[in-house]
């Protein structure tokens, strides 16, 4: 009693994600068909707000992972973010990964997290992510978009901090994400077991 006691407060202390909200996943929506006239939008409807850019050498994607024995922080070396904006607003942001630049603070953890019992990085060799919208919340904005990772399809909202000024962009968050939503199930030897839910850290600095 006493054991098994003292190994739930030490999983709970060890869980990165304790104090981070969670994102919510769901099924894409299906794609609403696009009315005729949408095809003759004016030139200058389309070309509405300006595009920023961004890539790993301004910013940074990481995660963080648990399991019984402790945690690891890891990330992906190589990405680029682009963005737009409107009205002082940060309207629209998407990404692409090279899965191949996964990294982790142990060289055995990374080339792990590269095979098929993770990420499968031969098979997927990119991650993207496109946003449907951007809203003000209550302390910041909800991020709506779609996830593609390890070859499934979600759409995901999780909240973020986004700053706008003088030609650039900035968004960062810290979110909860369960690895299992996306494929990614390997469970860990039984005195080791890793836990669902991932820390996500995003922290994008985007320019024109």
């Amino acid at each position: 009693m006493i054991t098994a006691l003292m190994l739930s407060l030490f999983v709970a202390c060890d869980d990165p994600t304790a104090n981070a909200p969670a994102a919510e996943v769901t099924e894409p929506a299906p794609a609403a068909a696009e009315p005729a006239e949408a095809a003759a939008e004016p030139a200058e409807a389309a070309a509405a707000g300006s595009t920023l850019k961004g890539d790993n050498t301004s910013g940074s994607i990481g995660f963080v992972g648990a399991k019984i024995t402790g945690s690891h922080e890891g990330g992906f070396n190589t990405f680029t973010a682009t963005g737009t904006v409107a009205d002082g607003q940060l309207t629209a942001i998407e990404g692409t990964i090279d899965m191949a630049s996964t990294h982790s603070d142990a060289e055995k953890l990374t080339g792990h997290l590269k095979s098929d019992d993770f990420f499968s990085i031969e098979q997927f060799t990119t991650s993207t992510f496109k946003s449907s919208s951007i809203t003000a919340a209550e302390g910041g904005h909800t991020v709506t978009g779609i996830l593609s990772f390890h070859g499934v399809e979600k759409q995901i909202s999780f909240p973020a901090t986004i700053t706008v000024a003088d030609g650039s962009a900035s968004l960062k968050a810290e979110f909860a994400l369960n690895r299992k939503d996306f494929g990614v199930e390997y469970p860990g030897k039984p005195d080791d077991l890793i836990k669902d839910d991932v820390l996500v850290k995003l922290d994008f600095n985007l320019k024109g």
